[in-house]
């Protein structure tokens, strides 16, 4: 007959439960896999698959059983690991939506927002354009499994034990979340500049010429020219979507090693 020990039972859910822990606080925060409009189960199911995967892998895990105050402690520590994991690659969509706002901004569609029945938020629809051309450079350039790789990486940069935190992972962090207000300016200022030249123009036009009107001709030209310049953009979009996708995967390994 096959019996199982109490010892045993709790090997195996140690061994289980801890990494997937860290695994689901990334799924759930990252980006693509994470989204809201992803059913649960479809996370947890994601995530257990791949603890199943990555738990015989590990080395010898900390004494402390699962239920004890020491176990808690090592669950709260994998779950703020992948939820900073996954913040970190969520940092280069939001520097995208942020992208999407500034041009928006200045192109007269800051009024234009778009309602998002998965998360109940509404968000500028220009923003939401450029994300979901993102999401699928994101998903062509298996975007999607360098960070499950980077994930699993962190296993062996950061062991699972009780230990504490260290806070150069969340300086890191911190540090690397300025790239959504950089990288946001940078890919947005070809439209940015040249909406300020046609917005002089205007400028001069109502001077020389004021009964042309330019209150009624001014929006419409604008608007003209963001959409023109955000066509023409979008080819050399997709390298600089890639460059920022491996900088997010590179920025993982450098938050978990700031960590241990």
């Amino acid at each position: 007959m096959f019996s199982v020990t109490y010892a045993q039972l709790n090997t195996w859910l140690t061994a289980f439960l801890w990494p997937f822990v860290r695994i689901l606080a990334l799924v759930t925060t990252a980006p693509v896999i994470g989204h809201s409009l992803v059913p649960a189960r479809v996370k947890i199911g994601l995530a257990a698959l791949i603890a199943i995967i990555v738990a015989p892998t590990l080395g010898p895990l900390p004494p402390p059983t699962v239920f004890s105050a020491a176990g808690i402690w090592i669950i709260v520590n994998q779950f703020l690991i992948g939820a900073a994991l996954g913040l970190t690659m969520q940092i280069v969509f939001g520097a995208v939506e942020t992208t999407g706002g500034i041009i928006g901004m200045q192109m007269g569609l800051g009024f234009a927002t778009f309602f998002e029945p998965g998360s109940s938020n509404s968000s500028d629809v220009l923003s939401r354009y450029l994300n979901t051309i993102a999401m699928l450079a994101f998903l062509a350039f298996d975007g999607h499994l360098q960070v499950i790789g980077a994930l699993v990486a962190t296993f062996q940069t950061v062991p699972i034990s009780a230990n504490l935190l260290n806070a150069p992972g969340w300086r890191t962090l911190v540090e690397w979340g300025g790239t959504l207000f950089s990288a946001g300016l940078l890919l947005s200022l070809p439209v940015v500049a040249a909406l300020v030249i046609a917005n002089l123009a205007l400028g001069v036009l109502n001077r020389a010429a004021p009964q042309i009107g330019i209150f009624q001709i001014g929006f419409p030209v604008t608007m003209l020219v963001g959409l023109l310049l955000v066509q023409l953009m979008l080819p050399n979009m997709i390298p600089f979507f890639s460059r920022m996708f491996d900088l997010g995967v590179d920025a993982i390994g450098r938050v978990a090693a700031g960590l241990k």
